[in-house]
């Protein structure tokens, strides 16, 4: 059976997106982008990125979604907006009936490059190995696909042990 997985790095000017199609442990990439958002007026972005995850989930049509949690700030207004703007996107999945997953910018990385500390110029090239995608990535894009893969490794860790899915959730 083929799952596709809609990961989801948000941000308040930028939210990247990537979707995964997994076959028997097998990824495969399918699509890749960013929802960017120019209006000053905060609620109208969230508004933005709320359509853009929704129209997203339209046209890919995934059956699981991953979203990577709010890092520590030491600006709390930045990490009030990240929260928001997260926000935005995972009532889009809710909306479309999508079991929504979330995950920590630290486990993501120790999932995809195998150090936690990674930079995301580290990210960007694991994840054009994993996927082979040669063309360059905008990061906020390969932050997202590495949120799908690390969902992916989650999914299938829970099915080798035989735990139910929603343990993972």
């Amino acid at each position: 059976m083929v799952t596709r997985i809609l990961g989801i790095d948000p941000g308040s000017r930028r939210t990247g997106l990537g979707i995964i199609s997994v076959e028997r442990g097998s990824l495969k990439h399918v699509e890749h982008l960013v929802v960017e958002t120019y209006d000053e007026n905060f609620p109208t972005r969230l508004k933005d990125i709320f359509d853009g995850v929704s129209r997203a989930i339209a046209d890919f049509r995934p059956d699981e979604v991953a979203v990577e949690t709010v890092f520590l700030s030491k600006n709390p207004q930045s990490a009030l907006k990240l929260g928001q703007a997260r926000g935005a996107a995972i009532c889009a999945c809710v909306n479309a009936l999508l079991p929504v997953s979330e995950y920590a910018p630290r486990h993501i990385k120790n999932a995809v490059v195998g150090s936690g500390g990674a930079d995301k110029a580290q990210v960007q090239y694991m994840i054009g190995i994993l996927l082979n995608i040669k063309s360059t990535m905008r990061a906020d894009a390969a932050d997202a696909l590495a949120v799908a893969i690390t969902h992916a490794h989650q999914r299938e860790v829970a099915g080798r042990l035989g735990l139910p899915g929603k343990l993972f959730r």
